[in-house]
């Protein structure tokens, strides 16, 4: 596998990963209320718990994307130049 390739993938990954992100953030700040009211049919936790919950989930999530998406392809991306222009 080359390093176009590579980049290429992680590239997909990170905008997919963080259009789940974004979303799942907008939801989550915007509609707290009716998110709730769905989970709630599954789980059956305080409001104050959910809350704490989301937030851990919203923030891993967040270190996850950043670490195994963003920071691969930003190597990815350094290296494929100082490969191109080496040769």
């Amino acid at each position: 596998m080359d390093i176009r390739t590579l980049r290429s993938f992680f590239m997909w990954c990170t905008i997919l990963d963080g259009a789940i992100l974004l979303v799942w953030t907008l939801v989550w700040t915007l509609a707290p209320d009716w998110l709730y009211g769905v989970q709630r049919w599954w789980f059956p936790l305080s409001k104050e718990a959910y809350m704490a919950v989301m937030y851990g989930f919203v923030g891993l999530f967040k270190i996850l994307f950043l670490t195994f998406n963003v920071v691969p392809f930003i190597a990815l991306a350094i290296v494929g130049r100082r490969v191109k222009a080496e040769g």
